[in-house]
Order: C-alpha cells, then sequence, then structure tokens
C-alpha cells in the first residue's frame, strides 16, 4: 500500500496544469500624439493590431508575459498635413501579479519594459531614433470559459519616444505614449 501512494505521489505532477499560456487578442493602438517642441504638433494614426502573448507563471500569483505584435506601419502627419511613414515593433515584457480568482473572473495587474524597434522612417528627410525603451503598465482580466480556455481583457500602456532629427538636428521629441485595449481569448496549457 505504501508503495502505491508513493507511485500516485510521484504520478501528481504529470497532472498539474502546466505553468504556459497563450493568447490571441485584437489590440486597438491609440497614441497620446505628444511633443516637446509645441509648434510642431505630431500626430501619428491609431489603429487595430494583432497581438500575441506568451506567459509562464511561476506561482500562483506572480508570472512573465511577453507581449508581441507583428510590425506595424504607421502615418505620421505634423500640424495636420501628412509628412510620412514609419515602421514599429514593439515587445513588452512584464512582470504580473494575479488576484485569487472569483469564480471565473481573474483580474491581474502588471509592470514592466517595452522596447520598440523603430525602422523603415520616410518623413520628407526627418528621421526617427532606431528604438525606444520605457516602462509598461497594464491591467485586465481573465474569465474562464471551459478547462483551458478563458476570455481576456485588458489595458496596456507604454512610454514610447522619440528624437525627431532633421540634417543632424534635433528638432523635438515625440511621446507617443500608447494606450492598448486588448480583447482576446488565452489557452492555458
Amino acid at each position: 500500500m505504501a508503495m502505491l501512494g508513493a507511485g500516485l505521489v510521484a504520478l501528481a505532477p504529470l497532472h498539474a496544469a502546466s505553468p504556459w499560456s497563450v493568447r490571441i487578442a485584437t489590440a486597438y493602438l491609440q497614441t497620446t500624439d505628444g511633443s516637446t517642441n509645441k509648434a510642431i504638433a505630431v500626430d501619428i494614426e491609431d489603429k487595430l493590431i494583432p497581438e500575441f502573448d506568451i506567459s509562464y507563471a511561476f506561482t500562483s500569483h506572480w508570472s512573465a508575459d511577453l507581449v508581441l505584435t507583428v510590425p506595424q506601419e504607421h502615418e505620421v502627419k505634423v500640424n495636420g498635413a501628412k509628412v510620412g511613414t514609419f515602421k514599429h515593433l514593439p515587445p513588452t515584457l512584464l512582470a504580473k501579479y494575479t488576484f485569487t480568482p472569483i469564480g471565473r473572473f481573474t483580474p491581474y495587474v502588471g509592470a514592466g519594459v517595452n522596447f520598440t524597434l523603430i525602422f523603415d522612417d520616410d518623413l520628407g528627410g526627418a528621421k526617427l531614433d532606431s528604438y525606444s525603451v520605457g516602462p509598461a503598465g497594464q491591467v485586465g482580466f481573465d474569465y474562464k470559459l471551459a478547462d483551458h480556455w478563458s476570455l481576456n481583457a485588458d489595458v496596456k500602456r507604454a512610454m514610447l519616444r522619440t528624437d525627431v532629427k532633421a540634417g543632424g538636428v534635433k528638432l523635438t521629441e515625440a511621446r507617443l505614449d500608447p494606450w492598448i485595449y486588448s480583447l482576446g481569448l488565452r489557452y492555458q496549457f
């Protein structure tokens, strides 16, 4: 009987939930369109984007989220006139605290860092920095639909800033600092 008990204890981890989950979502990226030079009103188009997250749970409350998307192209206007486009890829790494579930509802908060690669800037002679690093945060929830599936909604904010230069001279610092509103499905392995 003791051997049977020891065998069951040894097999228990095989049936434990995996620490890995993925999320596929549609996100609305809304930039704040700020600028340090008030004479240069920078306006970056808002848009719907795909989002893909990979999460690893270290404990029942703490996890790491890697937030990914595909490269995005944005139209840029200055003082209302289109001046060109640029592309960016904004991976974000967040430490997430998940609260104790309330029935099927599980809220969470997170904080971390956003590293945005900026490339293919075509701004009529002006150039942007090639990257931006800044803090990021999130608040959201999962609503359990079935054993492995949850509906997920969250709001993220990232500090995304880049110098705008022409002829090597800084014209302004564009403060895009986007809000990202996401709705998607999470699969817990």
